[in-house]
């Protein structure tokens, strides 16, 4: 296992930096704060922290991975999220057993699942049959889910749900946090589908080339839908973990997890072109991203001075990357004349 690692990361060099860049901030911020930073405690806390938006990391993966981007899955993460609350507050009797409050759970998620792949769909027509440009069809969507969850809630919190709902944002399994273990799941799931199934491979296809894939057989417009019908339903999931996790529900909630989620996919080394992409880079860039955040709240620096510093990584990745990519360009095209010289 540890030579088959070594061989993943020699022949991804973009991997190979982002372990470089996990190390180096994981050891910058012991160093500052040695004392919170390396408590038990902290790590614990993270790994409550992150599977929420790192679920909502993989549905953006997947729409850059077509060459798009879905900048409404924090919208459906918190619409769905609403809707399941109202059902947990409002259609479980105040008497209620056991049975019937794990049913109303499982309808609730259902719910939450349903609205999930119902905005996916919307996004999906918009950009596959409309031929609305990603950005601007889900920045559209993004607006009309959150205006919906204002009107619904009146811009309050819907609060307190049952005791057995909130063990999926704050219970652990042995030692190992419920958020981390469905984090866990959907992250090894799509590795596989991704690398292992004909839906992955024509979704790989699509990005790299849409002109080819068309060509060679591949349904866009089918696969365009599909891939955000999934991206809404991975939403749907993690706004019940969202709500699970705080115990609330709010329109607004996780207004910067779009930035993050962004930042993560193409520090994770996702093309923003479309066509490649990695569930282990999105992993080591999901570990970084916490290790930074953990310190900066640490260290004590406000939410500006974090997004600041969000935009300010993103901007550098992006350019890091380009130079780098206009660097092997140049190299593969230096190797293919002097290939040419050398032929009689």
């Amino acid at each position: 296992m540890k030579f088959r690692m070594l061989d993943v990361l020699n022949r991804d060099r973009n991997l190979l930096q982002l372990f470089v860049i996990a190390v180096v901030v994981f050891v910058l911020m012991s160093a500052l704060n040695p004392g919170k930073f390396l408590a038990m405690r902290n790590f614990e806390s993270m790994s409550f922290q992150f599977p929420e938006y790192g679920i909502l990391a993989i549905a953006m993966m997947l729409a850059m991975l077509t060459g798009g981007i879905d900048l409404s899955v924090v919208g459906i993460a918190n619409f769905a999220g609403i809707l399941a609350a109202m059902v947990l507050t409002n259609w479980i009797p105040e008497a209620a057993g056991s049975g019937t409050i794990v049913l109303m759970i499982f309808v609730a998620m259902l719910v939450a699942l349903i609205t999930g792949v119902t905005c996916g769909l919307l996004n999906g027509l918009l950009i596959a049959y409309f031929e609305i440009t990603p950005i601007l069809a889900t920045l559209g969507s993004m607006q009309l889910f959150t205006g919906v969850s204002i009107v619904i809630t009146k811009g309050y919190a819907v609060t307190t749900y049952p005791d057995q709902f909130l063990f999926l944002g704050n219970g652990t399994i042995w030692i190992f946090p419920v958020p981390l273990l469905i984090f866990a799941f959907f992250a090894i799931l799509f590795a596989f589908i991704l690398r292992r199934t004909t839906f992955g491979i024509k979704l790989f296809m699509m990005g790299t080339n849409p002109t080819a894939s068309r060509f060679s057989g591949i349904n866009n417009t089918l696969m365009l839908i599909k891939t955000y019908i999934i991206t809404g339903c991975l939403a749907g999931i993690a706004g019940v973990v969202m709500i699970a996790r705080t115990n609330s529900a709010k329109a607004d909630y996780g207004a910067s997890y779009i930035l993050q989620s962004v930042l993560i996919a193409v520090l994770g080394g996702v093309n923003p072109s479309g066509g490649f992409g990695t569930i282990l880079g999105l992993i080591v860039a999901i570990l970084s991203l916490q290790f930074l955040s953990s310190g900066f709240n640490m260290l004590r620096f406000n939410n500006f001075a974090k997004e600041f510093t969000w935009g300010l990584f993103l901007l550098f990745v992006m350019v890091f990357n380009y130079l780098m990519n206009v660097r092997r360009m140049k190299r593969e095209s230096l190797k293919g004349a002097n290939v040419q010289q050398s032929l009689p």
